[in-house]
């Protein structure tokens, strides 16, 4: 039996026809023959170069004889993987990005010749004419936000790719994707949530929905998607287990929450823990927020997000979206004094750093805040003198006064 060839193992060879060839053992067969990567090249120093980069690439490295398959075949194949463990609206999403922005330009492609500049030039090509059907007087060409997510998916993809042995690195590692120009983010200032509130108290179908929206910031499907077997009366806590969204053809779904750290325990406000204990002594639904006309079926999101639209044009609010009460409610906790780690965890966000980052409007007053009371207590503590923080030219002045 030979011995089994290392991956990186090389040899080199002129042609016949002039030019020379490489080759480098990249993986393994089953049983056991090596799989070799070509290399091609005028000169056998320009050869050389190009046989230490992908020496390099692929030292350690042992791929599966599956490596040899197209981009498109390696898609197919990673979105039956993902199919047990996405909702069904997210693999269509990811679906139609790999349909549509991705097999076209490089599906034919060898899933191991992805380049960076591959991925560098779909990008560029997608944000010039990447959409498929533009409207008339529509732009050909995708917006930032798009092409920043054909990227995500692409690289998740990819990297299921090298966890599996069929790539030696992740291309799209080392692809800048575009930027994304962020909306400002708009949320009800105090005195808009007077208006708010005072509107929907003479609601008595939507007083306690939107309430509880205001208080405890979640999903519109995690709320629709609330049980009374998720509200414990005596501590107060509502358990954050399902949420509620659409199919293709309307059909409404109970599924999981959207992230791993969407599954948590929320300690309610008292004055919201009340309000619910009150709202169960008269239910008749296992939901604890249920469709009006159809007790034994869950609030209808979209039922929700019309009456929102609605009391903000008879308040005369600003028309935000459901998702900004999240913002509202995010905002002001953060504003009163609830720092980013515990408001994370009430949020169902993965990482406090998500949270910080998306409410750096607030944070950063925060900081200022804290800076104002650390500096003012130091200059209690130290004098004038040693006031921190100064700059060096407030000092200078100060030397020479």
């Amino acid at each position: 039996m030979s011995k089994r060839r290392p991956s990186g193992d090389g040899m080199v060879r002129k042609r016949e026809d002039g030019r020379w060839e490489g080759r480098i053992v990249i993986g393994h067969k089953e049983n056991g023959d090596p799989i070799f990567r070509y290399i091609y090249a005028s000169t056998q120093k320009e050869l050389t170069a190009k046989l230490r980069q992908n020496i390099n690439a692929y030292q350690g490295v042992d791929l599966t004889e599956e490596s040899k398959m197209t981009l498109s075949e390696w898609l197919d194949h990673w979105l039956e993987q993902m199919a047990s463990v996405l909702r069904p609206s997210t693999l269509d999403h990811y679906r139609n990005d790999l349909e549509h922005h991705v097999k076209p330009y490089l599906g034919q492609k060898r899933l191991t010749q992805i380049t960076a500049a591959d991925l560098r030039k779909l990008y560029d090509t997608l944000k010039q004419r990447g959409r498929l059907r533009p409207r008339p007087g529509q732009s050909r060409g995708l917006s930032t936000t798009t092409v920043h997510g054909v990227h995500t998916t692409l690289h998740h993809a990819l990297k299921s790719a090298v966890d599996q042995r069929l790539l030696p690195y992740n291309p799209a590692d080392h692809v800048e994707p575009p930027k994304v120009a962020h909306k400002t983010m708009r949320i009800l200032n105090d005195e808009q949530m007077d208006v708010f509130l005072s509107a929907v108290e003479q609601d008595p179908i939507w007083r306690d929905f939107f309430y509880t929206e205001l208080t405890t910031g979640l999903r519109l499907g995690e709320i629709c998607g609330l049980m009374w077997s998720d509200f414990d009366e005596r501590k107060g806590t509502l358990h954050i287990r399902r949420t509620l969204h659409r199919e293709k053809g309307g059909r409404l779904v109970v599924g999981d929450p959207k992230t791993c750290a969407g599954a948590r325990t929320i300690v309610l406000p008292s004055s919201t823990a009340e309000l619910l204990r009150l709202r169960k002594k008269t239910s008749y639904s296992s939901w604890i927020f249920h469709n009006p006309l159809h007790p034994e079926a869950p609030m209808n999101p979209a039922a929700a997000y019309r009456q929102l639209k609605k009391i903000l044009e008879e308040s005369n609010l600003p028309d935000i979206r459901f998702h900004d009460l999240r913002h509202t409610f995010a905002t002001h906790a953060l504003a009163n004094g609830v720092d980013a780690k515990t408001l994370s965890g009430i949020l169902g966000h993965t990482k406090a750093s998500f949270t910080v980052d998306t409410y750096t409007h607030t944070t950063s007053d925060m900081h200022r805040k804290a800076a104002e009371i650390v500096g003012g207590f130091l200059t209690d503590y130290l004098g004038e003198e040693m006031a921190p923080w100064q700059s060096a030219e407030n000092a200078e002045t100060a030397a020479s006064t």
